[in-house]
């Protein structure tokens, strides 16, 4: 079923998991895979590649118009997406990327991350207040900030380690896997320098909240 354009006027919730990690060939990879949201379930990818140009890779017009109306992309790709997830696997595919990633065990931030409370761990406030300390840790990491049309705030709940990576692009083998650095540049924040994968709530709200 097609998803419905969403009101940007309201407070919008995405819940799911974020998997971001660099490749020999200097690109850098963000995939957003969401279990639950206003546009229902999908998966999407955004791409940095070494000459700083943006992609985002989604699976239909309605999730370009609105990933694309929050963060900044030089290219936007309409593609069929087709995902897997298992307890050591995320695959992607869509047109031009395709990756196979291998999800290694939860790592001590993950093992802290699950002592917060959900609600507390996903709450605009508990975002806000780690945001400074984030920002002074994890180089390139934010959890609250405003993105290009909204305010946008990071809880997240999880982490578990990217052990190895196998992608292409257009085709092409992009190496194996690296660090996320330069850090990307689709909003206010990139993902950890360390590839990972991250459960996390997003909550987007209209500048006027």
């Amino acid at each position: 079923m097609t998803p419905r354009p969403i009101d940007s006027r309201l407070v919008q919730r995405f819940d799911g998991e974020i998997c971001g990690f660099g490749t020999a060939a200097g690109v850098r990879v963000v995939i957003g895979r969401w279990t639950s949201s206003p546009l229902g379930a999908f998966t999407d990818a955004m791409v940095e590649q070494p000459d700083g140009r943006r992609w985002l890779i989604a699976p239909t017009a309605v999730v370009a118009d609105f990933v694309g109306g929050v963060y900044d992309f030089d290219e936007i790709r309409i593609s069929e997406v087709v995902t897997g997830r298992s307890a050591g696997r995320l695959l992607f595919d869509g047109a031009p990327l395709r990756a196979d990633v291998a999800i290694g065990a939860r790592d001590p931030l993950g093992w802290a991350l699950r002592c917060v409370p959900r609600r507390v761990a996903t709450s605009v406030t508990w975002a806000r207040l780690l945001d400074p300390v984030v920002r002074r840790t994890m180089r390139g990491v934010r959890t609250s900030g405003h993105t290009a049309t909204a305010l946008e705030t990071y809880g997240a709940t999880d982490r578990h380690r990217v052990l190895a990576v196998e992608a292409c692009w257009e085709g092409n083998d992009l190496g194996a896997m690296a660090d996320v650095h330069p850090p990307v540049r689709f909003g206010f924040g990139s993902t950890p320098v360390r590839p990972s994968l991250v459960s996390v709530s997003t909550t987007i709200r209209p500048t006027s909240d």
